[in-house]
């Protein structure tokens, strides 16, 4: 019951930071739907002179790392999201009214178990958002790599304030 609750220093409880993180794994999937559903393999379209939507398959981690493998990676990035799940809710658990560090590792939460889905239901991730500038293309990404990415730097904006703070 008390968990539902928010703490005295201010903190949300355990229950919003995992609403947080299942609005993340919705809008990612989603969009993802929508790609699957609107876009054949390898189709691009462009939006802006640097942005264009896309419809690859990553079978690796970030930057396609392991994509080449004979498969056994889906299952070990599939083992290794769920780990880090079960880590990251502990964490909220343990601190929660620290707002901006389990803001942080909400949204990772929701981009991991977004990503984790799609490496169960097709055997790897639908990349869609691709930004390219003077001929060059960054790496493809989506939605739960997003989430990712602002959660990481929110963790790092999070403890420079808490070194700062001390």
């Amino acid at each position: 019951m008390a968990a539902r609750q928010y703490s005295a220093a201010g903190g949300a409880s355990l229950w919003i930071w995992l609403g947080l993180a299942l609005v993340v794994i919705l809008l990612d999937q989603f969009a993802k739907t929508l790609i699957l559903g609107d876009f054949s393999y390898g189709e691009s379209r462009s939006v802006t002179s640097f942005f264009n939507v896309v419809r690859v398959h990553n079978t690796g981690a970030a930057f396609s790392f392991l994509a080449g493998e004979s498969g056994w990676q889906r299952w070990f990035f599939v083992g290794l999201g769920a780990l880090a799940s079960g880590v990251i809710v502990w964490m909220l658990k343990k601190h929660p009214t620290q707002s901006l560090f389990c803001f942080a590792i909400s949204l990772i939460l929701g981009g991991a178990v977004g990503n984790v889905i799609d490496r169960l239901l097709h055997g790897y991730v639908v990349d869609f958002i691709q930004l390219h500038w003077a001929g060059r293309a960054f790496p493809s990404f989506n939605l739960a790599d997003s989430a990712i990415t602002l959660g990481a730097v929110c963790l790092v904006l999070d403890e420079l304030l808490r070194v700062r703070k001390s």
